[in-house]
């Protein structure tokens, strides 16, 4: 993802210069009219498959759940505490795998390493990661520590390090689950750029009803209060900031509005919409508690791969790169 990710952004001041010449070839009296160069493509298409969107959704998932953990932490509910604890070690094990697994090659994670470039939010997003996998791993391994091993000095040692490397991790989550966000706004594929506003807003609250979805699914009715607040406001969260990229971002929100992206994003609303209110109505009942789970859980993945799949859309007809720049050009903006 990174290397994809790395030239695009490499590529888009050269991208950049295309539409006005397409622009000027054949100019276009509607929106609805435009046609480029010869019918050409400005951009090129991303050429990432399943691999991205999920490791988009796995590190999401993650940080929300290293949230829930120290919240539970502080507040004395163990077993909840115990299943987001593993629930952000899983996820951060397979957003990493999913990552390398994108980069073909796994030393060139370990490239990302030596340098550290606070203006590229992929070098800023890998170093997050790598402050925050620590103590995500930390407090795990202490939920996991048999009971024999507690009393060794290092059962004890571990045992004292979970709260604080938990709460360390917790303060890094929001970056964790919004960075992605960002990387993906800072190409040149339109219906991301164009988003650059809102979509770590929209990444933010879907992370944030997966955690509660969640911790809703593996804790227990009396401990999972604050999954269903946290599921709660993060669906609200997700719901409200996803329709604006369905209606605020001019002819771009029509890849948002149409094709596959249009089906997965309609699905995710309805989904997450309907986990919202379970989270709400479900009361002492652990069945709906666990149906409204799952129900957030699907609508948060269905969301990043409509996201995924509406920036594909968006390189494949030129008029999403040239008419908004054109409107900037109009505006006395820099295009």
């Amino acid at each position: 993802m990174s290397r994809s990710l790395g030239r695009m952004s490499a590529d888009a001041a050269q991208q950049r210069t295309i539409p006005a010449a397409a622009s000027d070839a054949a100019p276009a009296s509607a929106e609805g009219d435009f046609r480029s160069y010869y019918g050409r493509r400005v951009l090129k298409e991303p050429v990432w498959e399943w691999l991205v969107p999920a490791y988009l959704f796995t590190g999401g998932l993650s940080a929300a759940c290293a949230e829930l953990a120290a919240g539970a932490d502080l507040t004395r509910r163990p077993r909840l505490r115990k299943a987001t604890r593993l629930g952000a070690l899983g996820g951060l094990g397979a957003s990493t795998y999913l990552l390398i697994a994108d980069l073909g090659r796994p030393e060139r994670f370990h490239h990302m390493l030596r340098v550290a470039k606070p203006s590229s939010p992929m070098s800023v997003g890998t170093w997050l990661l790598v402050a925050y996998g620590p103590g995500v791993g930390a407090a795990a391994v202490a939920e996991l520590l048999p009971s024999r091993l507690r009393r060794t000095w290092l059962g004890k040692l571990l045992g004292a390090l979970a709260r604080p490397a938990g709460l360390a991790s917790a303060a890094l989550a929001p970056g964790v689950a919004s960075y992605t966000a960002v990387l993906l706004s800072h190409t040149a594929v339109p219906a991301w750029n164009e988003a650059r506003d809102r979509l770590p807003f929209v990444f933010a609250g879907s992370a944030a009803a997966a955690g509660g979805g969640f911790g809703m699914v593996c804790a227990p009715v009396d401990e999972a209060e604050p999954a269903r607040k946290l599921a709660a406001v993060g669906a609200v969260t997700e719901l409200v900031t996803s329709r604006q990229l369905d209606e605020r971002l001019g002819i771009v929100s029509e890849a948002y509005r149409t094709g596959t992206a249009h089906r997965l994003r309609q699905w995710s609303e309805y989904l997450t919409a309907g986990g919202a209110l379970g989270s709400l109505l479900a009361g002492r009942s652990r069945a709906a508690g666990v149906v409204s789970g799952l129900a957030l859980l699907a609508g948060s993945a269905l969301q990043r791969f409509g996201i995924f799949e509406a920036g594909v859309e968006s390189t494949r007809d030129p008029k999403y790169v040239v008419v908004p720049q054109r409107r900037r050009v109009d505006r006395g903006e820099q295009a």
